[in-house]
């Protein structure tokens, strides 16, 4: 099976926040934004590696601005590292001014997928080769992140989490 790069991975997925979209506030959904994320991720993923993926884990969601109704949002997907059947998928939230085109980062999140084949059982997927300097350093902390995550789930001992160790001595 051949590494891919991380840039075959890149899901780029655009659209606008409607009015039954959003909270008292007209603000949209933070469930509605987790979903779209979901979204965008799963097809990054699945682009990975041309399989049926599912989603293990949201890893983490940072909700740094709102996104208020009218607006256009932009999801960028990538696979940032591979492991065995899962992969580690980084999405970084984009708020577009419709006038000038610029864009504000709004959000981000970390979203675990496992590759399945048709009867749900894990399936072996492509390592990751991280080019840019942002693959790089985010390549890097998807083990330490994968290792933190199995600690706190009970299923590595700490001690066995030598990238997580490697950051405190």
């Amino acid at each position: 099976m051949n590494a891919k790069y991380s840039k075959e991975s890149l899901t780029v997925l655009t659209d606008m926040v409607l009015p039954g979209e959003t909270n008292p506030l007209n603000n949209l959904f933070g469930g509605e934004l987790l979903a779209r994320m979901d979204r965008a991720c799963s097809i990054s993923a699945r682009r990975h590696c041309r399989r049926i993926v599912v989603t293990a884990s949201v890893n983490h969601v940072v909700f740094r601005k709102a996104v208020p109704v009218g607006s256009v949002v932009v999801m960028e997907a990538k696979v940032s590292r591979a492991f065995r059947s899962s992969m580690e998928v980084y999405v970084d939230v984009w708020i577009e001014d419709r006038e000038t085109g610029e864009r504000t980062k709004a959000n981000e999140g970390i979203y675990t997928f496992v590759a399945v084949d048709r009867t749900g059982s894990p399936v072996k997927v492509p390592e990751i080769i991280p080019e840019t300097d942002l693959e790089k350093e985010r390549f890097d902390g998807a083990l330490r992140r994968k290792q933190l995550s199995l600690v706190l789930s009970g299923r590595m001992e700490a001690d066995n989490a030598t990238e997580l160790k490697a950051l405190f001595n």
